[in-house]
């Protein structure tokens, strides 16, 4: 039993239509589910991905408008860190990014590198980047804080690395700066790791074996999900691979409307009034 990887990343940012421009424009991400927060349905929750919302390409963002510029600590992720598939592509991105590494508006921190797995490439469409140049989906993170080595080996890592039947995902520590990290926007929330669904209650008991403390199973509608801290304080959760976006969208118009899952239905008329305006990205 082990890990599929990385199924998504969730930030906090403080625009949300600037966030639409950055990650579908400059990154050539597809927005492939516009919602809401289900712990706060008040506030967005925006996912960025490739072409089909594949987990292991998924960014996703909770829009807190005008939130204070948040600054990673100890028990936080820092670096978001992508693949692409050459050397040619990483001087792409050095010249549309401005850099490598780079960061998004909201000061998240992002870092590429050239891929070295028999994974599939999850590739958006876009029409200024070329497939052969786009990000492929997730590498890894990289958080503050000291390697929680035995709790991570009881999940099935090896040395910070988790490999399932079809992708590879790590997460690298280092040590923390001598200022205490602050949440706000240009953060990261969590870093969510892959499940099949048969596997997902395994999972949860793992965790509590290992001396975790998890949530109940949390019905996502797009996925189940569990959630605990490691012991280093970075939160993670366990995501299933599925059902997926396409349960309750046409997958050519994933994105385009806001959808509420069957239980926040009822909310429309009370949220929708307070959600930003975005911009349509495509």
């Amino acid at each position: 039993m082990r890990l599929d990887g990385i199924h998504h990343v969730t930030c906090i940012t403080a625009d949300a239509p600037r966030n639409v421009e950055y990650y579908t424009g400059v990154l050539g991400l597809r927005l492939v589910k516009k919602s809401v927060n289900q712990d706060d349905p008040t506030v967005y929750h925006l996912f960025y991905a490739d072409e089909d919302g594949d987990p292991g390409s998924d960014i996703t963002f909770f829009e807190y408008p005008n939130a204070r510029e948040g600054r990673a600590g100890a028990g936080m992720i820092h670096t978001v860190v992508w693949r692409v598939g050459s050397e040619e592509a990483l001087e792409f991105w050095r010249e549309r990014a401005g850099s490598v590494p780079f960061t998004d508006p909201d000061g998240l921190r992002h870092d590429l590198v050239v891929a070295d797995v028999p994974d599939k490439p999850l590739i958006a469409d876009h029409p200024e980047i070329p497939r052969e140049l786009a990000l492929q989906g997730f590498e890894g993170v990289r958080a503050y804080g000291e390697e929680p080595t035995a709790f991570l080996e009881s999940l099935g890592f090896e040395d910070g690395l988790t490999r399932g039947d079809s992708r590879q995902g790590w997460i690298h520590y280092g040590p923390a700066p001598a200022e205490p990290g602050i949440g706000g926007a240009g953060t990261v929330h969590h870093v969510a790791w892959s499940s099949t669904m048969e596997e997902h209650e395994a999972w949860r008991q793992r965790v509590i074996d290992a001396g975790g403390h998890p949530t109940p199973v949390i019905d996502r509608f797009w996925f189940r999900s569990i959630y605990f801290r490691e012991p280093s304080g970075v939160l993670f959760e366990i995501a299933t691979l599925g059902p997926g976006f396409a349960a309750d969208e046409d997958p050519a118009h994933l994105g385009e409307t806001l959808i509420l899952p069957p239980d926040f239905e009822h909310l429309r008329a009370e949220v929708e009034p307070l959600l930003t305006p975005l911009p349509k990205p495509r």
